[in-house]
């Protein structure tokens, strides 16, 4: 999240009482993140006052849009928790802003953890896995926009700025990548709506009398079809590493699939191909970030990520192909 579109307190006003969402009380530009502008409002309706996330997208279009509000909105009906997208009397979810397609959800109670558990990693799994199944009668259909199509035309824009080295490296794992796609078994996965972007800053939990409870996925909007597994290989290479070498850690990754297992269990295909899903996975935010690194939109707020992590994931998945043998018996 960042600030790229400066938002007055009587432009949200407006915009909050045409939800009947009560009268502004409170906001605040949000600094994290890199796509869109997001600001926390509190709003005070009938004595009480309650918090939301008011976002202006700077990438994606209105037409674009409902999918990603209408998953939100789909899977909250059905009991996972992740922000509700505020209808208009009209039933709208998208509105518009200082010209450009906004919307506002609630705010979800709780904190992110930056340093993981076992604990947290296995609940992250379990609703995960949840998730896929709610969303699996999803009517709206939408690609990956950050998927292979998106790595084939990037690819070449951000070769210019990267060492010999990278540079093999990079037209390598995106060769093997489209070979990968090309294959039988790859069409077979299982697909479905998935968030694609589950980090640890995206998810929150609440203490549950010292256990954690998990209060919320957010920030869906990398979401699209795609396979199940490339969600779950995604998540795997943030909560389930050492940040600082980018090592797997293999406790967290068995509690992260057990978890999810006991959920939706993968198939012996699935699990054949995680380690190149993994290794997929890695690719796609090593390139985001490298386009984001060099080629900068300009923001009030903005925080820039180190390409250079995932770079180091990429090598370490590549060294261990027998990496989904492992995770499922650490022993």
């Amino acid at each position: 999240m960042a600030v790229y579109t400066e938002v007055s307190r009587e432009e949200a006003r407006a915009l909050l009482q045409e939800l009947r969402l009560g009268e502004l009380t409170a906001m605040q530009g949000c600094a994290g993140g890199i796509e869109n502008t997001n600001y926390f409002v509190s709003a005070e309706q009938a004595g009480q006052q309650r918090d939301y996330v008011l976002t202006l997208f700077e990438r994606l279009s209105f037409a674009q849009l409902p999918f990603y509000l209408h998953l939100m909105k789909h899977l909250a009906q059905r009991g996972i928790p992740v922000p509700d997208p505020t209808a208009n009397a009209h039933g709208d979810l998208v509105f518009e802003l200082k010209g450009k397609p906004a919307a506002v959800v609630n705010r979800l109670r709780g904190k992110s953890e930056l340093d993981p558990t076992p604990a947290h990693c296995a609940a992250v799994g379990a609703t995960l896995a949840r998730m896929h199944l709610a969303g699996a009668d999803f009517p709206k259909t939408q690609p990956n926009l950050r998927g292979l199509a998106w790595w084939n035309e990037t690819v070449p824009t951000v070769l210019p700025f990267l060492n010999a080295a990278q540079a093999t490296l990079i037209q390598n794992e995106l060769r093997h990548q489209n070979q990968l796609a090309a294959t039988p078994a790859y069409a077979a996965l299982p697909r479905g709506a998935i968030h694609a972007d589950l980090f640890r800053d995206n998810v929150m939990f609440e203490d549950n009398e010292g256990h954690p409870l998990l209060s919320g996925f957010f920030d869906f909007y990398f979401a699209g079809v795609d396979s199940w597994l490339f969600d779950v290989a995604v998540c795997m290479n943030d909560w389930c590493i050492h940040l600082e070498s980018g090592t797997p850690h293999v406790e967290r990754a068995h509690s992260f699939l057990s978890a999810y297992e006991r959920e939706r269990a993968l198939s012996a295909a699935e699990l054949e191909l995680l380690p190149a899903l993994l290794r997929g996975a890695a690719l796609r935010f090593w390139l985001s970030r490298l386009w984001d690194f060099h080629l900068p939109r300009s923001a009030s707020l903005l925080k820039a990520h180190d390409p250079s992590h995932f770079e180091r994931v990429l090598r370490e998945r590549a060294k261990q192909p027998e990496l989904s043998s492992r995770v499922k018996d650490p022993a």
